[in-house]
């Protein structure tokens, strides 16, 4: 029986959310999605790290630089954050 559309994180055409209908094993693209937000939470995760290292010596061309991958990561992890919570949502 399919489950809820996850959210995948990643986007589709022109920036679009990608969705994905499943059974509840799931199968490849779950577990590539799996795999992909690990990834993406271990970079969110380096990457601040790495901010809080150089913030306090940085200069302001950098620094536009590290405020736009911060975003990237963010917007990641926020997206995992939905997709996770809908898909918790359902197992209640």
């Amino acid at each position: 029986m399919p489950s809820e559309p996850r959210l995948l994180p990643w986007s589709g055409t022109e920036g679009k959310r990608c969705y994905l209908i499943t059974d509840v094993d799931g199968g490849p693209v779950s577990r590539l999605a799996d795999a992909t937000e690990s990834i993406q939470l271990g970079m969110g995760k380096e990457l601040l790290a790495h901010a809080l290292d150089m913030l306090p010596d940085t200069p302001p061309g950098e620094l536009r630089f590290l405020a736009e991958c911060l975003t990237e990561a963010l917007r990641d992890a926020l997206r995992i954050a939905e997709s996770r919570g809908r898909r918790l949502s359902h197992l209640n």
